[in-house]
C-alpha cells in the first residue's frame, strides 16, 4: 500500500467516486459499500484497498486480533449471541443434570472460574506428567502418545479415522507425518530473519513450558534444546506441504502387518489399542517416508528426550485451559511473536471459543432456534442452485475439454450435494460429561469425547448426513469424498445490512462467488479434479484433458509465485493454487449467476454503484481483512490461502468484465495482458 499517489492516479480516483457516489440516479443513500471506499486509491492499482481502505483507516486492528475485517465483525457478532446463549444456561436453576443448557453453562462457568484455573496452575496434569516420567518400554511410550493424541494433539505423526479416499462408502484409518509444534515444516529451515527470530524464540518458549513443569534451569534449557533438534528432525523428513497436495501420491495403502513389519520400532498395536481400535486390517499412510524416519529416530534420539517431547506437547495443547501464567506463556509465542498480536482477547471471548468449539452441536440447536433469520436455508439454496446452472453452462462451453470429460464433470457437479443452513440431524453427546469442577478436565472429556466418536467410525459405514461445522461457524467447505458443499447458516450475514437483506449483487459476491462458487471450484481444482462423482479417488481426465488443465493451473501458480506478500515474502503458488482456482471459479461463477437476476437486468444504481460495480466491491468486501504483517507472513509459510489481499486482485486481474467496469489500462498495478489471464472454468 502507498501512503501517497501521484496526482494523476488521484485525480483518477476521484473521478470514478464523483461519477458513482454524487449521482443523480442514485436511488438510497450511501451504503456500506461506498462508506467503504477509499478514493486515494485507484481501482486499478489496488482494488482491495480502493474498496476496503477507508473502513481500514477507520477501524484499526485491535490489539487482541491478528486482523480485523468481515471475519471478525461476524466473529464478534456470533460471539456475543454464544455468549448470550452461555450466560443464560450458566444462571440456570435446577436445570436438568446431562441436557444441554446444564452442560453449556458448567462448560463456560468453570472457564470463567479464573480464582480456582489460577489456583490450580498446572497440577490438573501432575499426575500425567509422573507417568511419562516412568516410561521405561517403547510399550510404554506408545500408551502415552495414545493418551495425548486423545486428548491433547499429535505428537510424532497425524493419526485419524475418515473416509477411504478411493472407497468412499467406507472409512479408514489414516496416518500423516506431524508432530511439529511450528506452523509447517519450513520454519525450521527458512534462512530469512523474521524464520531465524522465531526459531530462538521458540526455543525461549521451549524453555519457559519446560520451567513451568518444574524442570530447573539446567533441565530446561536441555530439555527445550532436545526438543527443537528433534522436531527439526522431523520437520526435515516431512514434505513441503505443496508437496502434499496431490492426493494420489499421498495415497499409500498398506496392510497392518506390513506397517508393522515397515516401522518395527513403532509400537503399532499398542497404540491402535489404546486409542480404541481392535483389529486393525490396513492403513492409509501419507508419507511413508516420514514414518521411516521416525522409526529410526526413535532410536537415535534417548527415550528421555521423547519423554520430554511428549510433556511438552500434552502441556502445549491444554495451556489454553489451565492458569493465566501459562496462557500467557503461549499466547507471547503462538500469537505475539508469531501473529503480531499484542494482547489476549477478554475471558469470555476466550471461553465462549471454547465453548462452542466443545459443544458445537449443544450451542447449535439454540442458536439456530433464537438467531438464525427465517428463510436462511431457503435463500442459500435458491444461490446455490443458480452457482450450479452456471457452472454447467460453462463446462458445457469449455474449449479445452473434450466431450467425454465434459459429461463426466457435468455428473459429478449435478449430483453434488448442497447442505446449507444447519444439519438436520444433531451429534448425540449425551455421554459427554461436564461439571464445574476443572475447566481443563471438561476440555479433555470434550476432546476424548470427539476422538472417540471418530474412533468409533472405524468399520462402520459413512454417514454422508454428517456436518463437519456447525451453524454459528462463518466458513464453508467442500468435501471431495461426499462431493458436497457444507455451507452453514450464518454466512447470510453481511456487515452493514444487519437490519436487511442485501442486495442480490453483494449476496452473489460473497455467498455465490466467494462461497458456493468456490466451493462447487473445488470439486474441479487441481486436488478436486482426482476424485470422481461418487467421491472416489479416480482419473476420470483423459491424458488430453489433463495437459491442457495443468497448463492452464501452472499459468495460476507463475500469477501467484509473482506477488509479495510482506517484506520479500513472496506467495507460494504452488501450495496455494487450489484456493486460488476456487477463487478464480467462484467470481466468474457468481458474475454470470448474477447477470441472470432482476437486479442486474434492470441496471439501475444503487447508493450510485451500477449493478457491476456493486459486485465487485461486494467481492472484495468479502475479503475485507487488515492483517497485522506477522500474520500475513505466518500465513504465506503455512496456509493454502492467499493473503485476502491477493484473494481480491489476484483473480479479479483475471477477469475482463473487472477490466470494463473499472477502466482498468495498461499502465495500472492490476493490468494484465490478455494472455497471461488465467481462464480455466
Amino acid at each position: 500500500m502507498k501512503k501517497f499517489l501521484i496526482p494523476a492516479l488521484l485525480i483518477a480516483s476521484v473521478a470514478f467516486m464523483a461519477s458513482c457516489c454524487n449521482n443523480s440516479n442514485t436511488t438510497q443513500a450511501p451504503d456500506a459499500l461506498v462508506s467503504h471506499i477509499d478514493s486515494t486509491v485507484k481501482p486499478g492499482d489496488d482494488f482491495f484497498m480502493f474498496a476496503n481502505g477507508k473502513w481500514f483507516k477507520e477501524h484499526p486492528i485491535p490489539a487482541s486480533e491478528q486482523y480485523n475485517g468481515i471475519f471478525q465483525i461476524i466473529q464478534d457478532t456470533v460471539s456475543a449471541q454464544v455468549r448470550d446463549v452461555c450466560e443464560s444456561s450458566a444462571a440456570m436453576t435446577n436445570v436438568e443434570k446431562g441436557s444441554n443448557r446444564q452442560k453449556i453453562g458448567d462448560f463456560f462457568y468453570s472457564g470463567m472460574d479464573s480464582v480456582s484455573l489460577n489456583k490450580n496452575g498446572v497440577k490438573p496434569l501432575k499426575a500425567d506428567f509422573e507417568r511419562i516420567d516412568k516410561i521405561g518400554t517403547g510399550k510404554d511410550l506408545f500408551k502415552e502418545l495414545a493418551y495425548i493424541q486423545t486428548v491433547a494433539g499429535s505428537p510424532m505423526f497425524g493419526f485419524y479415522v475418515g473416509q477411504d479416499d478411493k472407497n468412499s462408502s467406507k472409512n479408514a484409518i489414516f496416518i500423516s507425518q506431524g508432530g511439529l509444534s511450528l506452523p509447517d515444516r519450513d520454519y525450521y529451515f527458512a534462512t530469512d530473519d523474521r524464520a531465524k527470530m522465531i526459531r530462538k524464540k521458540f526455543v525461549a518458549y521451549l524453555d519457559s513450558m519446560y520451567t513451568i513443569m518444574g524442570y530447573d534451569k539446567a533441565e530446561a534449557a536441555k530439555a527445550a534444546d532436545n526438543t527443537m533438534k528433534l522436531e527439526t528432525a522431523l520437520a526435515k523428513s516431512s514434505r513441503k506441504r505443496e508437496d502434499t497436495r496431490d492426493p494420489l501420491k499421498n495415497y499409500n495403502k498398506m496392510s497392518f502387518a506390513q506397517l508393522n513389519q515397515d516401522t518395527p520400532n513403532i509400537d503399532w498395536p499398542v497404540f491402535t489399542e489404546d486409542m480404541g481400535l481392535a483389529k486393525v486390517d490396513s492403513v492409509i499412510v501419507g508419507q511413508p517416508e516420514f514414518l521411516t524416519a521416525l522409526n529410526g529416530y526413535l532410536k537415535s534420539f534417548p527415550m528421555s528426550v521423547w519423554k520430554d517431547y511428549l510433556k511438552f506437547h500434552l502441556l502445549n495443547g491444554l495451556a489454553s485451559s489451565l492458569d493465566d501464567h501459562t496462557y500467557m506463556t503461549a499466547f507471547n509465542f503462538y500469537s505475539k511473536t508469531l501473529r503480531g498480536i499484542q494482547e489476549p482477547r477478554p475471558r469470555w471471548k476466550r471461553v465462549v471459543g471454547h465453548t462452542n468449539s466443545a459443544l458445537g452441536d449443544l450451542v447449535g440447536q439454540v442458536y439456530v432456534k433464537d438467531y438464525l433469520p427465517a428463510g436462511t436455508k431457503e435463500k442459500l439454496l435458491e444461490i446455490g442452485h443458480a452457482i450450479k446452472k452456471v457452472y454447467a453452462e460453462r463446462i458445457k462451453n469449455l474449449d479445452w475439454m473434450t466431450e467425454g470429460t465434459k459429461k463426466k464433470a457435468l455428473h459429478k457437479l449435478d449430483v453434488m450435494i448442497m447442505k446449507v443452513g444447519y444439519p438436520d440431524k444433531w451429534k448425540d453427546l449425551s455421554s459427554l460429561h461436564v461439571d464445574r469442577t476443572s475447566y481443563v478436565q471438561n476440555v479433555i472429556n470434550a476432546n476424548k469425547w470427539y476422538t472417540n466418536y471418530m474412533i468409533s467410525k472405524y468399520g462402520k459405514p459413512v454417514d454422508r448426513t454428517e456436518w463437519g461445522m456447525e451453524p454459528q461457524t462463518y466458513n464453508a467447505y467442500y468435501n471431495p469424498s461426499n462431493n458436497e458443499i457444507v455451507v452453514p447458516g450464518c454466512n447470510i450475514m453481511v456487515p452493514g445490512y444487519e437490519r436487511k437483506m442485501a442486495d442480490d449483487a453483494i449476496l452473489y459476491a460473497i455467498i455465490g462467488g466467494s462461497t458456493f462458487g468456490h466451493e462447487m471450484t473445488h470439486g474441479f481444482d487441481d486436488q478436486g479434479s482426482k476424485y470422481d462423482a461418487k467421491g472416489n479417488l479416480n482419473n476420470w481426465w483423459t491424458p488430453e484433458d489433463s495437459v491442457k488443465f495443468y497448463a492452464k493451473t501452472r499459468m495460476i501458480v507463475k500469477q501467484f509465485d509473482g506477488y509479495v506478500a510482506v517484506d520479500s515474502l513472496h506467495i507460494n503458488g504452488s501450495m496455494t493454487q487450489g484456493e486460488n482456482i476456487a477463487d478464480l471459479g467462484g467470481i466468474m461463477m457468481g458474475y454470470q449467476a448474477f447477470q441472470q437476476t432482476k437486479q442486474y437486468k434492470d441496471n439501475k444504481k444503487i447508493a450510485g454503484l451500477t449493478p457491476d460495480q456493486r459486485f465487485f466491491l461486494g467481492y472484495a468486501m468479502a475479503w475485507m481483512l487488515n492483517m497485522r504483517p506477522e500474520a500475513i507472513a505466518n500465513q504465506v509459510r503455512s496456509d493454502v490461502h492467499s493473503p485476502a489481499k491477493f484473494r481480491v486482485n489476484g483473480p479479479l486481474s483475471d477477469m475482463t468484465a473487472f477490466y470494463k467496469t473499472f477502466d482498468v489500462k495498461k499502465g495500472d498495478a492490476m493490468w494484465r495482458p490478455d494472455s497471461l489471464r488465467v481462464k480455466i472454468w
